[in-house]
């Protein structure tokens, strides 16, 4: 059966690429979405614990 997942497509720079890829090898994640999934499902929990700096796109 086919997961309804959605799909959403991003890019990133060397340096980030990277650092997904180190953080890909170092859980063992088979896939590069599978990373990059559970990297994105901590951003929100860690704003709303207060534990990164909130900086807008410009920012960056």
């Amino acid at each position: 059966m086919a997961t309804k997942s959605l799909r959403y497509m991003i890019s990133v720079g060397e340096e980030m690429f990277r650092e997904m890829e180190a953080f890909r090898f170092e859980r063992r994640f088979p896939t590069h979405s599978q990373a990059a999934a559970e990297l994105i499902c901590w951003g929100p929990k860690a704003v709303k614990q207060g534990k990164t700096a909130q900086k807008t796109p410009k920012d960056r």
